[in-house]
């Protein structure tokens, strides 16, 4: 994966498994206690703190059922299945819960529980008031944590359709239209390795401008790529076109590349416009930059597109600057130039005749007196014939041979 310095730190990671650790470990201390205060009574407390914890949301579940009966069966479960809506409202771990509880139950002498019997059915009545209400609802942590696992953001959407619908179509292509773009301009574009990647730019703002010059008036539009034409859902020939610029650095020199932006931005910058969408920009932001994470997850486990791209994040803290954009990837291209290395071709080595030996009588001292180790590395081929590694067959005194040992 591409490194961007600074930038590279505002993308979030996928959250890891601390608060999973910590509820097993308090769960592990609790149950010690109590198994060590009292052991006697232990079984029927966990039975009865389980049953309050999972009858609760059963009921719930039941109520989700109805509802999902009456008036979601055949829009939502192609005709009314019954076994698909269960398992969509009752979690199937919760009833697990229920089960352990009431076989925890069975290993254990009865004995009258009035005051633990009234908490179960205080509890079966009041959560499902509490978890409609929100009071037991989940936290916006673990309603973004469910979105991330399940890919359910409007970002993963928006990353798989821009490489399925497009990168994943012009960017095998991309290195053809360069060399012909090249071979057409005379002036000599692309002197460079890494300007011939498809830079592709993502503002954290969602931000984008329709033309780069408007910007900074150190990029200056070059020219267009030849078209791509593709046959698209039902649309002969359809055009892909990419355009490629010119920017200047502190030297007012001159480095050719072909850059965008990413144009499912547009879509998140216009959603956070509309009222209508519930999308504010504290939202828009992490779009974004769950936008970046996975598509950069899509495209470094792509073939077609490997090697061919570079995904620049854009800070929106350097507006101030007024080249700030040339600068990000100028900084880009030469950081590709660093990544980017050459082999040196290997000279060939003259041949050395030596006189022939016989292998027996070589000693490991005149091997490393025939020829001094070189620092250059190349590669040594021998034309003799290949001799076992055992020494010659002798005969032995009780006739035949025999191997010398």
């Amino acid at each position: 994966m591409q490194q961007l310095g600074g930038e590279e730190s505002l993308v979030p990671q996928p959250r890891g498994s601390l608060p999973k650790a910590g509820a097993i470990g308090l769960a592990i201390m609790v149950m010690t206690a109590i198994l060590v205060l009292e052991p006697e009574s232990f079984f029927r407390h966990v039975a009865a703190a389980i049953l309050i914890l999972t009858v609760g949301p059963s009921l719930h579940g039941v109520f989700l059922l109805i509802e999902e009966c009456l008036h979601h069966a055949t829009t939502r479960y192609r005709g009314g299945r019954l076994g698909q809506m269960v398992t969509a409202c009752v979690g199937v771990y919760t009833l697990l819960g229920v089960g352990l509880a009431a076989l925890l139950f069975g290993l254990t002498e009865p004995q009258p529980w009035r005051d633990q019997w009234s908490m179960v059915v205080l509890a079966c009545g009041l959560y499902p008031l509490l978890r409609t209400l929100g009071v037991l609802g989940p936290s916006e942590v673990e309603v973004s944590e469910i979105c991330e696992e399940r890919k359910m953001n409007v970002a993963h959407g928006l990353a798989w359709s821009f490489h399925l619908g497009y990168l994943n179509l012009v960017l095998p292509r991309l290195e053809g239209s360069i060399a012909e773009f090249r071979a057409s301009h005379t002036a000599g574009p692309f002197e460079t390795r890494g300007s011939r990647k498809l830079l592709i730019l993502l503002p954290l703002n969602a931000n984008i401008a329709q033309k780069l010059e408007d910007e900074d008036t150190n990029i200056r539009f070059y020219d267009n790529l030849p078209n791509t034409e593709i046959d698209r859902a039902g649309v002969r020939g359809r055009v892909y076109k990419h355009s490629v610029y010119s920017l200047l650095d502190e030297n007012r020199q001159a480095h050719h590349c072909v850059v965008e932006y990413a144009t499912p931005l547009l879509t998140l910058y216009k959603m956070s416009q509309e009222s209508s969408a519930g999308f504010g920009e504290r939202d828009r932001r992490e779009q974004v930059l769950l936008f970046y994470r996975t598509l950069q997850d899509i495209l470094d486990r792509s073939l077609e597109c490997r090697n061919r791209y570079r995904l620049i994040l854009l800070n929106d803290e350097h507006e101030d600057d007024p080249h700030f954009l040339s600068k990000a990837i100028l900084k880009n291209l030469d950081q590709q130039e660093k990544e980017e290395f050459y082999v040196l071709p290997v000279n060939p080595q003259p041949e050395v005749d030596h006189p022939l030996i016989p292998p027996a009588t070589i000693r490991i001292d005149d091997m490393h007196q025939i020829e001094p180790m070189s620092s250059v590395p190349s590669l040594m081929i021998s034309h003799d014939m290949p001799h076992t590694l055992r020494e010659p067959d002798i005969l032995s005194p009780y006739g035949g041979t025999g191997l010398r040992r």
